[in-house]
């Protein structure tokens, strides 16, 4: 089982799916005992949805799109 500390260093990682099998179950394994790590990895995942929302400032069209492209050829590699 991880700790707390290689929990949070993973989590891009785990939300992205690039870890092992045996990593991401850890990691799995942490959350279902760990709530402080399940309630900082509902607001990591959520800030950009807040910040979007109260800015209420759309990305341009051209920006929104090259920024699909090189997070799709991130995931890529």
């Amino acid at each position: 089982m991880k700790n707390c500390q290689e929990t949070v260093a993973l989590l891009a990682d785990y939300l992205e799916e690039k870890l092992s099998s045996q990593d991401h179950a850890a990691l799995d394994e942490h959350f279902a005992g760990c709530p402080r790590c399940v309630a900082f990895l509902r607001s990591y995942t959520e800030t950009p949805r807040i910040v979007r929302e109260s800015t209420g400032a759309a990305l341009p069209e051209e920006v929104r799109v090259r920024l699909e492209r090189f997070l799709a050829e991130k995931r890529r590699k």
